[in-house]
C-alpha cells in the first residue's frame, strides 16, 4: 500500500480562476493545474529559488518538487502549444503562514509589509507615491553579486557588464 500524500504549504491563491485562449471554441478541453502545482511554478520559475529551497518552502522532499513541477510544466505547455483552457483548482495543500514583504516610501519614510504573494503594491499608502522600494534588509539573496545566470544588474555590478568594480 503506497504511503499517504504529504500536504504542501502554499503562499499564494490566484485573484484568477485560470486562462483561456482567445479564440478558443466553446467547447476547447480544459487542462487542471492544482495549486501546489501553480505554487510550484511560482517559487522556481518565477521567485527563481532553487528546487531545494523551493521544497523546503513548501514542506516536502525535493524529489517531490521536481516530479511536481514537471508535471506542472508538462501541463502548462500543452496549455499554450495546443490551445487549451487552463483552470487553476484542487490539490493537496494547506495554506502556510505568510511571511511578510517589507516595503519603504522613499518619498515620505513611511515603512510597511505585504504579505508574500501578493502583487506588489503601486502606491505607498500613506502619502500615495509611487517611489517606494523593498527595503534594504528584505532584498533577499538574488541582489548581493553572483548567482545563477552570471553577474547581476544591481548597484555596483557595472550594469551586467562582468564583476562589479569595487
Amino acid at each position: 500500500m503506497p504511503r499517504p500524500r504529504k500536504i504542501r504549504e502554499i503562499r499564494f491563491k490566484p485573484e484568477i480562476s485560470g486562462f483561456k485562449p482567445e479564440d478558443a471554441p466553446y467547447t476547447s478541453e480544459k487542462l487542471v493545474l492544482t495549486l501546489d502545482e501553480l505554487e510550484a511554478i511560482r517559487l522556481r520559475d518565477l521567485e527563481k529559488l532553487t528546487q531545494e529551497e523551493a521544497a523546503q518552502k513548501m514542506n516536502i522532499s525535493q524529489p517531490t518538487f521536481y516530479r511536481l513541477i514537471e508535471r506542472a510544466r508538462q501541463k502548462v505547455a500543452e496549455a499554450l502549444i495546443e490551445g487549451k483552457e487552463l483552470h487553476f483548482q484542487g490539490g493537496d495543500y494547506t495554506m502556510a503562514q505568510l511571511e511578510m514583504k517589507k516595503f519603504t516610501c522613499f518619498q515620505c519614510g513611511y515603512n510597511w509589509e505585504v504579505p508574500y504573494g501578493t502583487p506588489r503594491p503601486n502606491n505607498c499608502p500613506k502619502c500615495g507615491s509611487t517611489n517606494i522600494h523593498r527595503t534594504p534588509e528584505d532584498r533577499g539573496y538574488a541582489r548581493r553579486g553572483r548567482g545563477r545566470g552570471g553577474w547581476g544588474r544591481g548597484a555596483g555590478s557595472g550594469g551586467g557588464r562582468g564583476p562589479p568594480q569595487w
